[in-house]
């Protein structure tokens, strides 16, 4: 029996894209600034609301650029976004440690809410239809969940440098080591395939892959709720994260002990990520009992305040984050079943969504802890995700009874 010749560039061409994907989503979270930059800003004399603002204009840069940026990589190279976008947070990190202040910092976030923006729809669109060429689009949910817990090893990695090399050389230290990370992912970005034709067309051209991408949302109900459902179960959860230092440095442990608990949070989060190719297949019911199970755990393990408790707050985020990860792959298998080709663009819209949650997420939490604790403002917070748990289920029986001829 031989070989197939068609099956070995296959092959090959996956695990080209597969492995430059893992090293590009390692390097691109191998961040040492991530689990101290909440701590810079509190030493640097910010209040919450400051430090709240700056999350918020993060956001609000996401906003005004996620969908455009969408269609930009629609009209033209995924790839060349992918590299330029962590060019801009190695900026912004520099900028950071060497003048810290509120003003310095809120630059450094526009840069990395524009980076968040060129890779957002960018890498999915990339990955999803690189996939599809190479007749393995039904791995996606297996690869993009490996690509986020090669992404949480990542930001685990940083934890536990960060804080010996913060003890070694303080916050230029980190910042240095971070703003190297970038550059190496702005490298890798360089060699991911991309085997499609660029639009040529100039200004034009970009606006109407927008317009289109917009239409096609507008004329199919169920693609809206798909784009609706990746904001519903991701912002909430990633706003709260930024928040997490603090929560952690709540339960009364020294600085230097925070990275290591955040290191356990992330572990939750990394299983969640893996868990994603085998539970592809969860239906409505299951993705709500999940949603409710993690709001739960979240809620339980915050307001115990303590750093073992901190465990619950773990599983939460694994489970947030496998929903997440199966809400994009309904996303682009119904973008398939569309047959929708700007893919970048209405991923982005999906983004622009989650971008505005999270902005209304960071004015909750700012307004919560305002009056009562860190631990308080996660146990609230969790609500969200039981609503949309029951959304989801009422959604069900409505499509089942529209289902029977």
């Amino acid at each position: 029996m031989t070989l197939s010749p068609a099956r070995v560039p296959v092959a090959t061409g996956v695990r080209r894209l597969t492995a430059t994907l893992y090293g590009y989503a390692f390097l691109d979270d191998f961040v040492l600034l991530y689990p101290v930059y909440a701590l810079l800003f509190s030493d640097t004399g910010l209040s919450v609301w400051q430090i709240s603002s700056l999350f918020a204009l993060w956001s609000l840069t996401g906003v005004l650029l996620e969908v455009p940026s969408g269609a930009w990589a629609d009209a033209v190279s995924r790839r060349l976004l992918l590299w330029l976008g962590p060019l801009l947070t190695a900026a912004g990190f520099a900028l950071w440690v060497l003048t810290p202040s509120y003003w310095a910092f809120a630059v450094g976030f526009v840069l990395w809410g524009a980076r968040g923006a060129l890779g957002s729809g960018a890498l999915e669109a990339l990955v999803y239809e690189e996939l599809e060429r190479l007749g393995a689009a039904g791995r996606y949910a297996e690869v993009m969940g490996r690509a986020r817990a090669a992404g949480h090893v990542a930001v685990m990695a940083a934890l536990g440098l960060a804080g010996p090399v913060f003890a070694w050389g303080g916050y230029p230290a980190v910042g240095a080591a971070s703003v190297l990370a970038c550059l190496a992912s702005a490298a890798t970005a360089t060699r991911f395939p991309e085997d499609r034709v660029v639009s040529k067309a100039g200004g034009d051209g970009w606006a109407a892959t927008l317009r289109d991408g917009l239409a096609g949302a507008r004329r199919d109900r169920s693609l809206r709720g798909a784009l609706l459902l990746v904001p519903a179960v991701g912002a909430v959860w990633e706003a709260l994260d930024e928040y997490t230092p603090l929560l952690v440095r709540d339960t009364g442990v020294a600085d230097t002990t925070v990275p290591y608990l955040l290191l356990l949070i992330w572990a939750g989060a990394t299983a969640g990520s893996l868990l994603a190719g085998r539970c592809e297949r969860l239906g409505t019911a299951g993705l709500a009992a999940v949603l409710v199970a993690a709001a739960l755990a979240l809620a339980v393990g915050a307001a115990a305040r303590t750093p073992v408790a901190l465990g619950l707050v773990a599983l939460a985020f694994g489970g947030f984050q496998l929903a997440t990860v199966l809400a994009d792959v309904r996303l682009q298998q119904r973008i398939d079943e569309t047959g929708g080709t700007q893919r970048a663009t209405l991923t982005s819209v999906a983004g622009l969504g989650s971008d505005l949650a999270t902005v209304a997420a960071y004015a909750v939490y700012a307004a919560i802890e305002t009056r009562a604790a860190h631990s308080t403002a996660f146990a609230l917070l969790a609500v969200p995700y039981l609503m949309t748990a029951v959304l989801l289920m009422l959604r069900r029986p409505l499509r089942s009874r529209r289902s029977i001829p």
